[in-house]
């Protein structure tokens, strides 16, 4: 059975088995109880092969995970939220065919370790809650073939604290967006209920592995810990203020925050007074005040340009480059 948005989710202890999880899957907040390995797909409409639509070296990630090599980065096609302003929409909608985007695991790995022979230290999953069986599958394939690089958990937060918790030995970096601390924008923007308290109690467990502190190599690149990533959209500093509230009273000021600037409108968007549009100085400065006097010290910031530096483009080759 697939409960639909409308229904009330509470956490249910899943099985960490991953053909009980491909059979009824638990993977993440949604519950959908679907039968991957056939044609009952759940909500993010992907079965039990590797839907990917691209790997590719990243360095647009924070500076301490890309380095000068960048990140590996495997892109899951769809995602178990909907936001409306996703700036990976091209890649995210689950009302899209990933019939093309599948890949054999061999595949898979042979275009990772391509990368990590080119430099690069990390493998980041990127979208990864809906499809964390297939994710085990490729750490364990490339750990087989000797290679242990940096595992980055990279999620919008919609995420089961249980299935956190059973990756305590397998993810290296969690790199959660924290979206919302307003339920009611969370539904409006990206079809996700519950998502503050799914998100909030997900984010605690990566908290209680990692702590506030990252571990960095002798190359200043990070090799263990926990970054919180929140976009600020136009219109909602408010929303903002929330978030960091939260990580501050629920977790530590001493958490590393990667406040984004670079909200910009997709064709998605168009027609809606607040997010038709880009953040404005005034918003984010107020954002950055916020931060600082919660006592948050530890993090990363954006120039106000960065909206025209962050628009992948996933019909090329390489979405972030050109």
């Amino acid at each position: 059975m697939t409960r639909s948005d409308n229904d009330k989710l509470s956490p249910v202890q899943p099985s960490l088995r991953p053909d009980i999880m491909l059979t009824n899957c638990n993977c993440c907040p949604r519950d959908c109880c679907a039968d991957r390995t056939s044609d009952e797909l759940g909500f993010c409409d992907i079965g039990d092969g590797f839907a990917i639509s691209s790997i590719c070296a990243h360095h647009g990630d924070e500076p301490v995970l890309s380095g000068p090599y960048g990140i590996c980065n495997i892109f899951f096609s769809h995602c178990n939220m909907q936001c409306i302003f996703c700036q990976n929409y091209q890649i995210s909608d689950n009302r899209l065919s990933a019939t093309a985007d599948y890949m054999s695991l061999d595949e898979v790995v042979e275009r990772v370790e391509r990368i990590l022979s080119q430099g690069a230290k990390g493998v980041g999953f990127v979208s990864c809650s809906h499809i964390i069986p297939q994710m085990r599958q490729i750490m364990n394939a490339l750990n087989k073939l000797g290679h242990r690089p940096v595992y980055v958990y990279n999620t919008n937060g919609y995420d089961r604290a249980e299935m956190i918790a059973s990756m305590i030995d397998e993810i290296d970096v969690y790199l959660p967006d924290m979206k919302y601390m307003d339920n009611r924008l969370a539904s409006e923007y990206s079809a996700t209920p519950n998502y503050v308290e799914f998100a909030g109690e997900a984010l605690k467990e990566m908290y209680r592995q990692k702590g506030a502190d990252i571990v960095l190599d002798e190359d200043g690149l990070m090799t263990s810990g926990l970054i919180i990533r929140h976009l600020v959209l136009p219109g909602h500093v408010d929303n903002t203020k929330a978030v960091l509230g939260f990580i501050a009273r629920e977790l530590s000021p001493d958490v590393y925050i990667s406040l984004m600037s670079q909200y910009y409108p997709t064709p998605r968007v168009a027609g809606r007074p607040s997010l038709g549009r880009t953040l404005r100085a005034e918003e984010y400065e107020e954002v950055i005040e916020e931060f600082e006097r919660l006592g948050f010290h530890r993090g990363f910031v954006q120039q106000l340009s960065s909206p025209h530096h962050y628009r992948p483009d996933f019909m090329k080759d390489h979405p972030f480059e050109g």
